[in-house]
């Protein structure tokens, strides 16, 4: 095996989420953040919302709309 090939692994690397939970973990990034964790996630608390990223559901939605008024639709 190559010697000084592989990154330096942290055995204390601390995960924090957006909701502002953290935890530690093992990791080769000493500082991890994250949108989602199981603190806030739908599937874990069991609350029914959305998770919605960068606009695709209106995205969905104005396509749909464009299909049901039989306009083309235009890529952008």
């Amino acid at each position: 095996m190559k010697e000084k090939i592989h990154p330096a692994y942290y055995h204390d690397a601390k995960v924090t989420c957006a909701c502002g939970a953290s935890f530690t973990t093992g990791a080769t990034k000493k500082l991890i953040r994250v949108e989602v964790c199981s603190n806030c996630h739908p599937m874990f608390t069991g609350e029914q919302r959305i998770v919605d990223t960068a606009g695709r559901i209106e995205r969905f939605k104005r396509r749909y709309k464009r299909k049901e008024q039989g306009q083309p639709e235009t890529t952008s």
